[in-house]
């Protein structure tokens, strides 16, 4: 059996990075093989910095050079995933492909050139993605709360707004993945934990 791969979503603010670490580490409490844990935009590498640059208003680039840019920063890492897969690990990812599926092809790029461009590219589809509902006046407020600068897209409530009708229809479809849960993501951090670990465990069979 093929190790699972696990992504978290949700708007900025929505806590994915929190509960990435969070189910990490309930994770690696129980098997011998730590997890792969991966985040996205990863600022690591060149394409990953000039994402940075971009996201702090350096320049400006059109969702089609977004997209691509988001994309090759995560194909770099499909042999990893794959590896992790043959050895039956769990992957698990803050954000991924379904990030720029929302994101980019919000703001006009293609979801069909976008998915045909995953199945071009063997872009490794999740098993299931854990969406963690809020609103847009949240995700201001915990990004304001977070930190004093504000990217391009952390600043705009109602670009957040936007997005967040996105994820609900990419969840509605089950876009690029197995399975899509949606998760109240205004509830207490303990409770969503709990919440995520639970169904984890249900699918990994634990």
């Amino acid at each position: 059996m093929k190790g699972k791969f696990i992504v978290i979503e949700g708007i900025d603010g929505a806590g994915c990075g929190t509960q990435t670490e969070i189910l990490k580490e309930r994770i690696n409490a129980l098997f011998s093989q730590p997890v792969l844990h991966l985040r996205y935009p990863d600022y690591n590498d060149p394409i990953g910095a000039s994402i940075h640059e971009f996201l702090h208003k350096k320049f400006y680039i059109s969702p089609e050079i977004q997209f691509l840019l988001y994309s090759i920063n995560m194909l770099k890492d499909m042999d990893d995933i794959r590896s992790a897969q043959a050895k039956n690990r769990v992957i698990l990812a803050d954000r991924y492909f379904t990030t720029t599926l929302a994101y980019q092809c919000l703001q006009g790029f293609s979801e069909d050139k976008a998915l045909k461009f995953s199945r071009l590219f063997n872009i490794i589809k999740p098993d299931l993605v854990f969406y963690l509902k809020i609103s847009a006046d949240t995700s201001l407020k915990r990004k304001k709360k977070e930190k004093n600068e504000l990217d391009r897209y952390e600043e705009n409530k109602d670009f957040q707004r936007k997005i967040s009708r996105k994820y609900d229809d990419l969840a509605k479809r089950n876009v690029f993945a197995r399975k899509w849960i949606v998760v109240d993501g205004e509830k207490s951090i303990d409770e969503i934990s709990d919440e995520i670990f639970s169904t984890v465990k249900k699918y990994l069979k634990i």
